[in-house]
């Protein structure tokens, strides 16, 4: 069995002028799936501004991520290597009309039960179904 490989995911959010929670999600270049931005992690970058960095290049947005991981999920990135993707929340300040890949990728804002229909892996889906949960309760600690 191969390693898995670590990877590093942004997941973007923010709560709309109705109070709802927003997940934002980018279209993979190859199939043009939804994903969330995602690379692999940077010398000299601790693992969540890797995911920053990748949630500008990819979907270009400008926000406080967390240093905390929300979760983690598997996957085969081109459906041969098995990577490891942890996921740290990211407040999304503002997206920018140009970035990096915009020519490459589409950006589009869904709720929580909605993005995770849209998303393929299984944990993913478990993973943005759980988030709003996961928020409420930080966002009362205070976090």
């Amino acid at each position: 069995m191969k390693k898995r490989k670590q990877q590093v995911a942004a997941l973007p959010y923010r709560i709309d002028p109705h109070g709802k929670l927003k997940l934002l999600l980018v279209t993979s270049r190859d199939t043009g799936r939804w994903v969330l931005p995602k690379g692999w992690p940077m010398k000299g970058r601790r693992p969540h501004e890797a995911a920053r960095i990748e949630a500008f290049e990819e979907a270009g947005i400008d926000g406080k991520v967390s240093k905390k991981a929300v979760g983690k999920y598997d996957y085969h990135k081109d459906g041969e290597i098995p990577c490891r993707v942890q996921v740290y929340p990211l407040r999304v300040a503002a997206l920018r009309d140009e970035w990096p890949e915009m020519g490459q990728r589409r950006r589009e804002w869904h709720g929580p039960a909605e993005a995770a229909d849209l998303v393929e892996e299984r944990d993913l889906k478990a993973l943005l179904r759980s988030f709003s949960a996961v928020f409420e309760l930080s966002s009362q600690d205070g976090s």
